[in-house]
């Protein structure tokens, strides 16, 4: 005799139980940190905080707010302090309400020219 009734309880695990632990593995998002060099250099965006300290998931900001692919953002002509103060890109969270605002602990994410300049000497001596 099959023992297919066996398999009803493991099924049901799977969906209800197990399910929600297939969440977003750690590896599912860019692992370095992102730098926008436009409009201005440099803006350092970390994906790893956003998500496991924040909370939030790909889709809270991809496709609405950013386009999956990297460098999308700095090819809008609009991607500019003025359309996050406006609620757009990154100003959509940076509200002074869910995030501190845009126009608020500017070094969080401006780490400027030198830091630039620091992460690119620290990316070639990882490397080699």
């Amino acid at each position: 005799m099959k023992r297919w009734h066996l398999l009803i309880p493991l099924i049901i695990f799977c969906f209800l139980v197990a399910k929600p632990l297939w969440g977003q593995e750690d590896d599912e998002y860019p692992q370095e940190p992102i730098i926008f060099t436009k409009p201005v250099k440099a803006v350092i965006f970390d994906h790893k905080f956003h998500v496991e300290e924040a909370g939030l998931s790909c889709d809270d900001c991809h496709d609405d707010l950013f386009e999956m692919a990297t460098g999308t953002a700095e090819e809008n002509k609009d991607f500019n302090m003025k359309a996050l103060y406006d609620g757009k890109y990154c100003g959509a969270c940076h509200d002074g309400e869910s995030a501190f605002a845009s126009d608020k602990k500017c070094t969080t994410c401006h780490i400027g020219v030198l830091g630039w300049q620091r992460l690119k000497r620290q990316e070639r001596r990882s490397s080699h």
